[in-house]
């Protein structure tokens, strides 16, 4: 069973910020997946550590959530909502291109 993630009040801009990433952003950058409806926009640096960086492009990384495999909370958080992984994009990278390899 996968942990609930926490709440966070989001700006209302995110909508079209999150929007925008998955266009340009369409796959998991773990492991590829292109199935929009499981797809996550993650906050390398998370909005409740620095909320100034809640809309900065730079600071997202598309990420799944599948019921079989999930990047998001497995690479993304390490497995706990309460944690953050600061080498996601290297450690997805690596993953992505071990996946295509």
């Amino acid at each position: 069973m996968t942990p609930k993630k926490p709440k966070t009040k989001r700006s209302s801009k995110w909508p079209s910020v999150r929007t925008k990433h998955l266009e340009k952003y369409p796959t998991c950058a773990a492991c590829g997946e292109k199935k929009l409806s499981i797809l996550n926009v993650h906050h390398v640096v998370p909005v409740h550590i620095d909320p100034s960086q809640e809309l900065d492009p730079d600071n997202l990384i598309t990420l799944c959530e599948g019921e079989v495999v999930n990047c998001h909370i497995l690479i993304g958080h390490l497995m706990n909502w309460k944690s953050y992984n600061v080498k996601v994009r290297e450690i997805s990278a690596m993953m992505l291109e071990a996946l295509r390899n």
